[in-house]
């Protein structure tokens, strides 16, 4: 496994992580949710992969870019598709922008697939063009802008288009193939996972919203969309029905479980590092974390009131809602991944 970039804070007791669901929840609802869901500035090192390549594909919100960075062995039957967070960007997808994992996943002999855009879309297929009082929105106020002008149709293109075209045309194998991401891509993982186990042999979710249905957490992903660029929950799925439902990890819990999927959960304490220096990033970065511990906290209940034997939970004494502490987390997963999946 390749050496980590980021200084690694002293191990220290961990506090009530019931407090940290309440000052979780009660500092993201007093901030800008958006701004850290992505995650603090790249490292200087990382960036544009020249041997990764684009891979477009047509679907129905129209083409849509991938990159794609080949296992270093060649192999075809070694995948994993790496998911973004809310304010996925049109130009690169994050783990490639912001961290060194695609290199360490490519070097473990891991082909790396990794959607480019999607945000806030949770990777799922909406219910209706994201609008607000039967008009698109967005910055301008227009209708203009991935998922606004047309329909987000994620999940279908992950596990229909996407999957069938690097089949087809790179080789690459269907089944047995893993899947991970941070905070909205971390619940996307495991919702696709949970309904495509012929595709999704593992799991990772890193400070993932998995308990979304538990009080504050609509209104919170609402102002979190909000900030991310003008998008409406509503019209991704109606509250709290079989839409919402379908999307949340500790609904859906017993599928992860009868499919056997191997999952790795990860969410850190909230505290900073010593490389989360003081600013507003920071404050919400706390904030964010705490609710995506409590979420994740409370789903390692659920699975194990359930009898669930198929997940490893990681949960460092420090570390908020940012690239470093999802990139040292994906580290921490690559063995378990790589023995889990082709």
């Amino acid at each position: 496994m390749r050496t980590l970039r980021w200084k690694r804070g002293p191990v220290e007791a961990r506090g009530s992580w019931a407090k940290r669901w309440a000052a979780g929840v009660s500092l993201a609802l007093l901030v800008p949710l958006g701004t850290v869901v992505t995650g603090t500035s790249a490292p200087a090192s990382a960036g544009f992969h020249p041997g990764a390549f684009d891979f477009w594909v047509d679907s129905g919100m129209g083409p849509i870019k991938t990159r794609i960075l080949r296992a270093a062995d060649g192999n075809t039957q070694r995948v994993v598709y790496a998911l973004d967070g809310m304010r996925a960007p049109e130009s690169l997808n994050g783990w490639e922008e912001a961290t060194d994992v695609p290199n360490a996943l490519a070097a473990a002999n891991i082909n790396v697939v990794m959607p480019v855009g999607g945000m806030s879309s949770f990777y799922a297929d909406w219910n209706s063009p994201s609008e607000f009082f039967g008009t698109g929105s967005g910055d301008t106020g227009s209708a203009a802008g991935p998922g606004k002008s047309y329909r987000y149709q994620w999940e279908t293109f992950l596990t229909v288009d996407l999957r069938n075209a690097l089949a087809d045309r790179l080789g690459f194998r269907r089944d047995r193939n893993g899947v991970f991401g941070l905070s909205m891509g971390g619940s996307a993982a495991l919702t696709l996972a949970a309904y495509h186990p012929d595709q999704f042999s593992y799991a990772g979710a890193f400070s993932g919203y998995l308990n979304i249905s538990a009080p504050g957490m609509r209104e919170a992903i609402r102002l979190a969309m909000l900030d991310a660029g003008g998008y409406n929950v509503d019209s991704m799925a109606p509250p709290w029905g079989p839409q919402w439902l379908r999307m949340d990890p500790f609904v859906f819990a017993p599928n992860l479980i009868g499919n056997n999927t191997r999952l790795w959960i990860g969410a850190a304490s909230g505290l900073p590092t010593g490389q989360d220096g003081p600013s507003m990033d920071t404050v919400n970065g706390m904030g964010l974390e705490a609710m995506a511990l409590a979420n994740t906290r409370a789903f390692e209940v659920r699975m194990a009131t359930l009898g669930a034997r198929n997940v490893t939970y990681s949960y460092p004494a420090y570390g908020i809602h940012a690239w470093n502490t999802w990139g040292a987390e994906a580290f921490r997963m690559i063995p378990d991944l790589s023995a889990n999946i082709g």
